[in-house]
């Protein structure tokens, strides 16, 4: 778990060079893009503390509105970094806390049924940097959490982890992923 840390910590656009201010920034970000704002137009993109953010006016809905709309929390260097930590070992889980001390139910759920399976897996907490957090969902393509990765390939969240598991798939996947 250490290297995960050191690696995560070694990349700077992922947990040492943003300030609180864009942490916050990003947050705000997210929920204005979840009123949907999602339109980007690359030509009113700036940069501030390493976020791409769109300024000025737009219109939505018939109302003129001044927002930040289009940022994307996947850097190369976190999509570098995400690319090895994959591939780092056999099964590793992106989660809300760690093997030890899950801090949800979904990611309890995952780490139960691995450990009843008997297979080595590494967790990484993502409540420990929002960054990281963010550009996972748009490194696997998946909205929630936890994100399984088996053999580098990203698996599925809780609820596919558990029809896997019921179905035997699970189980076959580990196996195939083991033995490579």
């Amino acid at each position: 778990m250490a290297a995960f840390r050191w690696q995560f910590a070694a990349c700077p656009s992922t947990l040492s060079d943003y300030s609180p201010v864009s942490t916050a920034t990003l947050a705000w970000t997210r929920r204005r893009q979840n009123q949907g704002h999602r339109n980007c137009n690359s030509a009113n993109i700036k940069t501030f503390h390493g976020l791409s953010y769109s300024g000025g006016s737009s219109t939505c809905g018939g109302r003129n509105r001044s927002s930040v709309r289009c940022f994307s929390a996947l850097t190369p260097e976190l999509k570098t970094t995400l690319d090895k930590v994959v591939t780092s070992d056999k099964v590793v889980v992106f989660m809300k806390g760690t093997k030890d001390f899950p801090q949800c139910g979904f990611s309890n759920t995952v780490v139960q049924i691995l450990k009843s399976l008997n297979v080595p897996f590494e967790t990484i907490n993502i409540l420990e940097n929002e960054l990281l957090r963010l550009g996972l969902k748009e490194y696997s393509s998946w909205p929630t959490f936890p994100q399984i990765y088996i053999d580098g390939e990203f698996f599925g969240g809780c609820d596919i982890t558990v029809e896997a598991y019921k179905s035997g798939e699970l189980q076959e996947v580990l196996e195939k992923a083991m033995c490579s």
